[in-house]
């Protein structure tokens, strides 16, 4: 019975070997070396797992459905990589993250392609109001995304690095990296283990992970384990630690970074480069979206109908705008459509009536009748415009309005400008320094500082801070 188990042992594992040798390649490689990964994490028993279960065929369906479904929107993130000097392989770390899908949102508001929090897309500047979300902005956020991701890898000098910091958080890594260095540095130089500076550099990481301790402590540590003559590979910060609870990484961003490899493979396999499928290989070759400028106000519908483009069409590149309004603040802003109906846009857009489409907030003591006095238009077309089934109307319900432009004033509308000055209290949090609080927000660090009256950099986790913009 005992040989007939070491026997079974020996053969599952030869054939596991095949496995590898038939189904990995050199463009699989290449995916590794874009990512600074080594080479022989190619057999890194989790990837293999993670791959394989791609590899399954409703797996294999569903991802030739998603890259189709986004064959529109594929060729311009592409473009956009290259233009930045991104590796291509972070194509896949959109699907990772939302299958392709435009409108994605996630249980925590992460939302668009590239699943940016609220906080984070305005720091690279996406404005999200009550017109616009431009964390749904095909381009603009997969500039933004790439914006981020090149501060990530100088920062932290690997692609591999930026991934896991993109998704587990910059303060994590940071943590991670301070750790395995640690750990390492004892393991080849055991009688370090407990020298001053060693339980020093634990207490502090021991008193932060419970929030005894902020950040810039953590930071302090980090900058100067860094120098240090310990080398570092993915292995080191996706291996699994027996008893300890807090891992280096995360286990759904360990997961994470096997699937945008594994993802990045599956392109590489027979069932897209041959037969019906390979065309999808050619997704980028050419041009597939266009940007186009239009007027302030304008509503996709006017554009759609003027032009002759399918509206559901237009809808679906612009889902960023919420009401599928151009922000009536702006002179012109822009806009997409597929490239194939450019000619007929150019063609056709002097036909587009200069009509003005506004949000009315509606306020106690409003009714259909009373707004469309107000705007010298029928209640009947507000009420089929915004497709409603009654005349009863709700307080702060929004209204589109066809409104002309000597009415765009009102005090009701709600133009949401995005240089209207605000302020907030925000709520230092683990991990929160001034200057990551100052860069988050983008306000000098001396600004910030006088606002708050602070004669130094600290700040505890729990401190209010005041944000002037």
């Amino acid at each position: 019975m005992y040989k007939l188990v070491i026997f079974l042992f020996i053969l599952v594992n030869y054939s596991w070997a095949s496995l590898i040798g038939a189904n990995y390649n050199q463009r699989d490689m290449q995916i590794l070396e874009d990512l600074q990964i080594k080479s022989s994490f190619i057999t890194d028993y989790k990837l293999q797992k993670t791959y394989n279960n791609l590899l399954r065929k409703h797996n294999q369906n569903n991802y030739v459905r998603k890259l189709s479904d986004a064959s529109l929107f594929v060729p311009k993130i592409k473009k956009i990589l290259r233009e930045e000097e991104i590796p291509s392989v972070f194509l896949y770390m959109a699907m990772a993250e939302s299958d392709f899908t435009i409108d994605a949102k996630s249980n925590v508001k992460a939302t668009g392609i590239w699943q940016f929090m609220s906080e984070t897309g305005k720091h690279f500047d996406l404005n999200i109001n009550l017109y616009v979300d431009e964390r749904m902005d095909l381009v603009k956020s997969t500039k933004a995304a790439t914006q981020y991701l090149k501060y990530l890898h100088k920062r932290f000098d690997k692609w591999y690095l930026a991934a896991l910091a993109y998704n587990c958080g910059e303060g994590r890594v940071i943590e991670a990296i301070t750790r395995a260095t640690i750990d390492k540095y004892v393991q080849e130089n055991p009688k370090e283990k407990n020298s001053s500076k060693i339980q020093e550099f634990r207490h502090t990481i021991y008193s932060y992970q419970r929030g005894r301790e902020p950040f810039y402590k953590l930071n302090r540590v980090y900058k100067e384990i860094k120098d240090w003559d310990v080398s570092l590979d993915i292995d080191d910060f996706l291996r699994v630690q027996k008893n300890i609870t807090r891992q280096y990484i995360p286990s759904e961003s360990r997961m994470y970074i096997r699937k945008i490899i594994a993802l990045g493979m599956m392109n590489n396999q027979s069932f897209i480069t041959e037969n019906d499928n390979a065309h999808l290989l050619n997704i980028g070759a050419t041009s597939s979206v266009a940007t186009i400028p239009v007027k302030g106000g304008l509503h996709l519908k006017s554009i759609s109908t003027a032009v002759g483009i399918d509206y559901e069409e237009i809808k679906n590149l612009n889902k960023h705008l919420k009401l599928q309004i151009v922000p009536p603040y702006e002179k012109t802003y822009d806009i997409y459509i597929p490239y194939s109906r450019l000619a007929r846009y150019q063609a056709n857009k002097n036909l587009i009536k200069d009509s003005k489409y506004l949000v009315y907030i509606v306020k106690r003591g409003d009714s259909l009748h009373k707004i469309g006095n107000k705007y010298n238009i029928s209640y009947k077309i507000i009420k089929d415009f915004n497709k409603l089934n009654t005349n009863i109307l709700s307080l702060k319900q929004k209204l589109i309005i066809p409104i002309s432009s000597n009415k765009s004033n009102s005090s009701n509308i709600r133009l949401a400008k995005a240089n209207t000055k605000t302020t907030l209290i925000y709520k230092v949090k683990n991990g929160d320094t001034l200057y990551s609080i100052a860069r988050k927000y983008n306000i000098d660090l001396k600004k910030l500082m006088s606002d708050n009256e602070l004669k130094s950099n600290f700040i505890n986790i729990g401190d209010k801070i005041v944000i002037k913009k």
